[in-house]
Formats: C-alpha cells, structure tokens, sequence
C-alpha cells in the first residue's frame, strides 16, 4: 500500500495549484487523475491559448448560494499573484477585451508551467489512475482503492471539476464523494452554454443562423444584463453575452436584447422621416448599421416589407424599435453539459471552511475549484477560481 500525507484527485488547474503550494511547504503531494494528460480544460480553453485570468476580477463576478464564501481566496491570491508567476516563467500574454488575459502562444505554456511547479515541490502525479473506493478509516485516514493499487493518505483533496465538456473526461464524481461523506450538494447544471430554440421560435430566426452582432445588451428576467457580441445559430442563440447571461436564465423565462445598446432608435427615425421619408423602413434601418438579414426579418415579421418610413404610423414603429432594442425571445433550454464552459452548483460551501476548504463534518477532506459552489462569468474569473482556491487550500493543508 502506497502511503502519502495529501493525495489529491484532479490534475487540473485547482488540483495542480493545490499540489505545488503544498508541496514547497514541504508536504508530501499524490495528484491522481483517470486521464492520460494533465490540465485538458487548460489545454482546450481560450481557443488554445488559455484565458487564465481577468485583471477585473472581484467576487460580484461569481455565482453561489453564498455569494460572501469566495471573498476570503479571492483577496489572498488576486491575479496580479497569478500574473507575478507567469511573468517567473517569461510567459507572454495580452489582455483581449474586458480585462481578459490571454497568452501569446498558447496554453500548453500554463500546463508546462504547472508542472513544472509541481515538480520543484517534488509533488507525484499518476495519471491514468481510476478511483473505484474512498474509504475514511478509524484513525481518521483516507484509503483509496485505486486501478494501480491502493492510496493510504493523511488528508484528501477532491479537485474533480464538474461534468461539464464530457469529452474532456469530466463527471460528477466530485459530488459523489461529497455525498458519500454526507455533505450536501446544490443540485449542478450547465452554465457559460449556448440557449437553444423550441421548433416555433427557431423557424422564425432560420434566416438569422450564422449572423452575429458584435454588440448587443441581453438581460435576464432578474435584472441582470450584459454587453457583448451574440450570434444566431441552427439551434439557438450564443456568443459571449449570451453565454453569461445563460448562467443567470431559468427555464420559462424570457431573455430580452439590444441590438443596438448605443442608439436611440425612435429618434433616430423620427429625424430620418424628414431625409429618408421616401425610402422603405428595412433600407432606411440598414443605414443605422443594421444587418440587412434583420431589417429584412424584422420588416417581413411586421408586414412591413414594402412600407416607406413616411407612411408608417407610430405603433408600426414601435413594432420595429421593440423587435431591435426589446426583443423579447423564450429559449426552451440549453445545449447542455456538451457544451457548457462550467457548472453552475456543486458542493454546498455551508459545509465547507471558506479559508481552507475542508469539510465542516468531514476533517480531512477539502474540495476546491469548480466542484464546489462558485461559479465565475465568462472571460477568465473561473481559472481565477481555480488559482485561488487551490493556492489557499494548499497553504492550509
């Protein structure tokens, strides 16, 4: 039997973070994981080039049944921590937009220098490892059955992740253990993931698939709203503002957009009446940077393809102005975990120690990164997440 004093399960961006800053405490580390590589979610992410931070980042910007738990690891391990580490390592990166930052390269630089942290604390990864039992022993202790033998350790890390991107070897393993040790789990779902359309509605934007609109503002029925790009596609609706916004929709509930945020549209044409008079609505909408496919829709939908501006009376305009800036759309679900960036829910951190995220009933056993209740926007909040939370576990363990 293999003994160590931290096995850790998940060879992803908490799990690793969490090995290093152990191990040059000194700790003896064991990171386990069933997948042949190490950190494939950091391999994958940001179109390959990692989005492993946001210079932004404040704890307003994670979703969780408690909103207050994430404040203490994200104020002791900020980006500019995560930043002093890829700047040890020459690693070059470049903030995209809203205060994302990206590496130059791409992102099997973060993965190599993970790593290599992991090996200057003289941390032991096995990789292609199943886990088949977790057992707490009576002198507190955690045996792992494993597919290479069996793991004794002191002390027992969950960094699994949740189920979200499948293909990447993800599950909910995570919860499992937390509710074979009896500790609660808020019921996950997909989050960051593309909404989809029901029949009715997807023949209505058929001829929008594959229009995108680099600004737009959508807002959930909650208040909440942002301001990104969005695109049409067979099944739904996505892009980035839509992606956040999925983190924040029910089921039943309306999404409404704003095509176009930075413009007073019943103005607009009010003022075109008297230069533009003459023209029909969907040409005149095509000058205020309108996709000619919308204006085209949007007429078609209102019966209003052959209508000059001049003689469209004021409810026909209203049509038009609601249809472009309060566009209300229902979606009938989700693409699901397949293509969700994240899980929203997880393990329950009223049962958890929000400054070493052991288990309150459960000494001994942590859960850290997205297998936990903390689910960060789009944009790099979520490997903030991850560094955070790993670098403050492996400090207290």
């Amino acid at each position: 039997m293999k003994t160590t004093e931290i096995a850790i399960i998940g060879a992803g961006a908490a799990g690793l973070m969490c090995a290093a800053t152990a191990g040059k405490r000194g700790r003896q580390v064991l990171v386990l994981d069933h997948a042949e590589r190490p950190a494939e979610k950091i391999r994958i992410s940001g179109g390959g080039r990692c989005n492993f931070t946001n210079i932004n980042c404040k704890p307003a910007c994670f979703i969780s049944q408690n909103p207050h738990f994430a404040k203490s690891a994200l104020s002791r391990y900020t980006p500019n921590d995560f930043i002093d580490l890829i700047d040890k390592y020459r690693i070059n990166y470049h903030e995209k937009t809203l205060g994302q930052l990206f590496c130059d390269s791409s992102a099997q630089q973060i993965i190599s220098m993970l790593l290599s942290e992991c090996s200057k604390a003289q941390n032991e990864i096995a990789l292609q490892t199943d886990i088949t039992a977790i057992t707490r022993t009576d002198e507190g202790k955690y045996l792992l059955n494993t597919s290479r033998g069996d793991v004794l350790a002191d002390k027992l890390v969950i960094a699994t992740g949740g189920p979200s991107i499948p293909k990447m070897g993800s599950s909910p393993f995570g919860y499992k253990v937390a509710e074979q040790f009896g500790i609660n789990v808020i019921p996950p779902r997909a989050g960051l993931v593309p909404l989809t359309f029901a029949p009715d509605l997807l023949s209505l934007t058929e001829p929008l698939s594959g229009l995108s609109i680099p600004d737009a503002e959508v807002s959930a029925q909650n208040g909440v709203r942002f301001r990104e790009g969005i695109m049409f596609t067979h099944r739904g609706i996505t892009g980035p503002a839509i992606l956040q916004i999925s983190s924040y929709w029910n089921p039943g509930e309306a999404i409404t957009i704003n095509m176009l945020p930075d413009i007073d549209l019943a103005a607009q044409l009010k003022a075109a009446r008297q230069t533009q008079g003459k023209q029909l609505i969907h040409n005149v909408l095509n000058t205020l940077n309108i996709p000619k496919r919308l204006s085209d829709l949007v007429c078609q939908q209102l019966n209003l393809q052959q209508v000059r501006l001049a003689d469209a009376n004021n409810t026909q305009l209203a049509d038009v102005i609601t249809r472009i800036q309060k566009w209300q759309i229902k979606p009938v679900g989700t693409e699901g975990y397949r293509t969700a960036e994240v899980t929203i829910g997880g393990v329950d951190t009223n049962d958890l120690s929000s400054r070493t995220f052991e288990a309150q009933k459960v000494p001994g056993l942590y859960f850290i990164g997205e297998v936990v209740d903390v689910t960060g926007h789009l944009g790099g909040y979520n490997f903030q997440w991850a560094w955070a939370s790993g670098f403050c576990c492996g400090q207290e363990i």
